[in-house]
Order: structure tokens, then C-alpha cells, then sequence
């Protein structure tokens, strides 16, 4: 489980990734609302710890930002504010669970472990990014309603991709659902990732499967920032 968390208490932030990694989650931190939008950018996380108030850019903006982007990773506010409204609000900007600081590691983490096992968000039997369909019964993929014909490979990433579209996601990450650890060299994902492209992209006028250098891919119908 990768969990981003977003808090500008340092001592508390580093309680919760020592907790968090022993329970073998790999953590990123961002200590203000601006840091966290630029990280979910530039990875792919499986759940957010959300703070609420915090520097720069609160945490419901975040949340609402974040949504506002159809970025469906679930989010978790971890915060202070305890009263109804307060919950009413976190719910209302597209929060997925809400727990008031003081807390017991032990509960969150069975809540973020939750919140991911309920991914993903969209149907259990299809999945849709734009005009491209995947119907996960039947591994059958469409494209403006035509038939595509991709290998085991390019429909394991493509799958992939699409649960989590629109965000980026790594080389490691890509390589990690191929081949666990025993990925081969990158020229081999490379080569994949080739075939994937020609099939959903070449025959159409807009490209979905797009590149970020230095960072992995995303599958979006809108260019990722220059």
C-alpha cells in the first residue's frame, strides 16, 4: 500500500511513516496542500492521510482540487476538527473516511487498508477512460466501439492504467504488475508499452496513453502538463 501523507505537524508525520512502514506501506510526505498536489502529479498513491488545516493550501481544497480532477485515489482526513459539521464538510468535498486527531495508529491503519480494498471506484465489471472500454469479465477492450486485440501483457497494463486514470503512473510500478520482482530489463516494457500505444492510439484521432519524462504514464483524453 503506497499512502501519501499530507500533515505540517514534522513529529506527528514522522510517527505516522515509521508506523506505517513497519506495517510495510511505502510513505511519501508533504508538509503543506501545495507540496501534495504537486506529489499526486508525479506518482500514484493507493490512499491519502489528509490533514485539514494546514499552510499554503487546506486540505479541503486539496480534496476538492483533487476531485475536481476526476482523481479518484481515496482520501482519509486525519484532523482535529471534531464537530459534525466539520465531518458533513470533509464528506461533502469528496472525502472517502474521516477520523479526529487524538487517534489510535492501529485504527487508522485498518481504515486505509479498507479504503483501498474498496478500489476501484468504478464498476467491478468495466472499466472507461474516454471512449476506451475495458470489460474485465470478458477481457474484451473497445475503442469508439471497435474491437482492439491486445496480448495478456498490454491488457494487464492497460487495466492498470485505466483504474488508475488519470493519475501518473511509474516505470516500477507498471514493471511491478507484469512481473513482480523478477522484472526483466526495461527494454521488455518498453517493447510492451510500443504495442499497447499502436493498438488504442494509433487508429484515433486523440491519444490517451501519454509519457511523463523522468516520472511513467498516464491514460487521460487531456495532455499532461508541459
Amino acid at each position: 500500500m503506497r499512502v501519501l501523507i499530507v500533515e505540517d505537524n514534522q513529529d506527528l508525520a514522522a510517527n505516522l511513516t515509521d508506523y506505517l512502514e513497519l506495517k510495510n506501506c511505502i510513505t511519501d510526505w508533504a508538509g503543506n496542500g501545495r507540496q501534495a498536489l504537486n506529489l499526486t502529479e508525479h506518482a500514484t498513491y493507493d490512499v491519502i492521510v489528509l490533514d485539514i488545516m494546514m499552510p499554503v493550501l487546506n486540505g479541503l481544497d486539496v480534496c476538492r482540487k483533487l476531485r475536481e480532477q476526476h482523481r479518484q485515489t481515496p482520501i482519509l482526513f486525519l484532523t482535529a476538527r471534531d464537530t459534525l459539521d466539520d465531518k458533513i464538510e470533509g464528506f461533502a468535498v469528496g472525502g472517502d473516511d474521516y477520523l479526529v486527531k487524538p487517534f489510535a495508529m492501529e485504527e487508522l491503519y485498518l481504515r486505509l487498508d479498507a479504503l483501498c480494498k474498496r478500489r476501484p471506484r468504478q464498476q467491478a465489471d468495466c472499466l472507461q477512460v474516454a471512449d476506451l472500454i475495458m470489460d474485465l469479465t470478458s477481457q474484451e477492450v473497445t475503442r469508439a466501439g471497435k474491437p482492439l486485440k491486445l496480448n495478456r501483457s498490454c491488457l494487464k497494463l492497460l487495466q492498470h492504467l485505466m483504474q488508475h486514470s488519470p493519475e501518473v503512473v511509474s516505470r516500477e510500478d507498471l514493471s511491478q504488475t507484469l512481473w513482480g520482482n523478477d522484472a526483466p530489463d526495461q527494454d521488455v516494457l518498453r517493447s510492451h508499452l510500443y504495442h499497447l500505444r499502436t493498438a488504442i492510439d494509433k487508429p484515433f484521432d486523440t491519444q490517451l496513453l501519454h509519457t511523463v519524462y523522468g516520472v511513467g504514464f498516464r491514460l487521460s483524453d487531456t495532455p499532461p502538463k508541459s
